[in-house]
């Protein structure tokens, strides 16, 4: 059973007029994990779809590999998009300008998966 925490607001008015309001506020925090956990999951892939981001715009450009920037965002998203390499049957060579369509399939592909993971937190907490 989720656990539930129950918080109680007054406040009241007695010279000028007289309003007293009382609320109640109910919050769970189940409830405040699956929306972090919701977070955690946008944050993770919208990261990932920024390297793979980076990842298309150096090869366009056919980015200098011995440049340290390239090698990282290469050496971090090659796990990433190895798996699509071969997919349409080019030859993968850095250093050389083209476009990558295998790293943006590979973005598609992991911004569903992200959104899809999100969504089943989200009916998680429903």
């Amino acid at each position: 059973m989720p656990e539930q925490t129950t918080e109680t607001r007054e406040s009241a008015v007695q010279e000028g007029g007289e309003v007293t309001t009382k609320q109640t506020v109910a919050t769970s925090s189940s409830a405040q994990t699956y929306v972090k956990a919701e977070l955690i999951i946008y944050w993770i892939v919208g990261i990932l779809e920024a390297v793979l981001a980076f990842r298309v715009i150096l090869s366009l450009l056919g980015a200098n590999q011995g440049n340290p920037f390239a090698q990282l965002i290469y050496g971090v998203s090659t796990p990433f998009v190895m798996p699509f390499f071969g997919l349409f049957g080019y030859q993968f060579q850095y250093g050389v300008a083209r476009f990558e369509i295998e790293t943006v399939i590979a973005m598609a592909v992991y911004g569903l998966i992200g959104w899809g993971i999100a969504k089943l937190i989200r009916i998680g907490r429903a």
